[in-house]
């Protein structure tokens, strides 16, 4: 991964930049228009959302169950990518609605299913950082609790009465006018958005790496 690392970044950069220019030629959606391009980096986030809940409910998982040093840290890398996608997604959702529904948040069970993974995994991250001894195990349990969620949240809108689409409005993109063209540019940005996941998952697991070893050194010199 290290020597490929440098590659894709410059990969990932070059698909950020042309994502825009990608979703600009899109056609416009026939009733929402213009505001319906915040959909392709709106799911976009959702897509790294998952990917970064699964690594880091997993990871947790490992390390409850043999103490896994490499899963904690991935753990931790996972969590923060969640509040960042996670935050990201309820902001451009909340400027969609907005124009689409004529209000910025209505507390249905999804937004709000949404709001509350995103405070979990914001505790995970204070727990790590001032829970004291053994707050790594309980962070853990949170990140398996929170992987426990993520198909509630996804399915909500399908289970349960809410504004926001279900998950089928997907099926019906192809049959829109323009729809191949609509759908070619919401896989480009899924992509794009789970190549950056992937790259600052490894990028965030080598830095807790090595701030883990400073840390050795500064306990070993403290001992000399």
């Amino acid at each position: 991964m290290r020597k490929a690392f440098v590659p894709l970044v410059v990969l990932g950069a070059a698909m950020f930049a042309y994502a825009p220019v990608a979703i600009a030629h899109t056609p416009y959606e026939s009733t929402m228009l213009l505001i319906q391009k915040v959909f392709y980096f709106h799911l976009a986030a959702w897509a790294g959302l998952g990917l970064a809940i699964s690594v880091c409910g997993i990871a947790s998982a490992i390390y409850l169950f043999n103490g896994s040093k490499v899963a904690d840290r991935l753990g931790v890398a996972g969590a923060e990518l969640v509040v960042v996608f996670c935050t990201f997604g309820m902001i451009s959702g909340s400027l969609w609605a907005r124009k689409a529904w004529g209000i910025w948040w209505g507390w249905d069970p999804k937004l709000t299913m949404a709001f509350i993974i995103d405070l979990v995994f914001v505790g995970y991250i204070l727990v790590r950082r001032f829970g004291g001894p053994g707050a790594e195990k309980l962070a853990a349990a949170m990140g398996i609790f929170g992987l426990a969620t993520t198909p509630f949240i996804y399915k909500a809108a399908d289970w349960w009465r809410t504004i926001h689409p279900q998950t089928s409005v997907m099926k019906t993109l192809s049959n829109t006018e323009g729809g191949a063209i609509m759908w070619s540019t919401v896989w480009f940005c899924i992509v794009t958005f789970l190549l950056l996941t992937v790259l600052v998952l490894a990028a965030r697991t080598r830095l807790e790496r090595l701030k883990t070893r400073l840390d050795e050194l500064y306990l070993a010199a403290e001992d000399l």
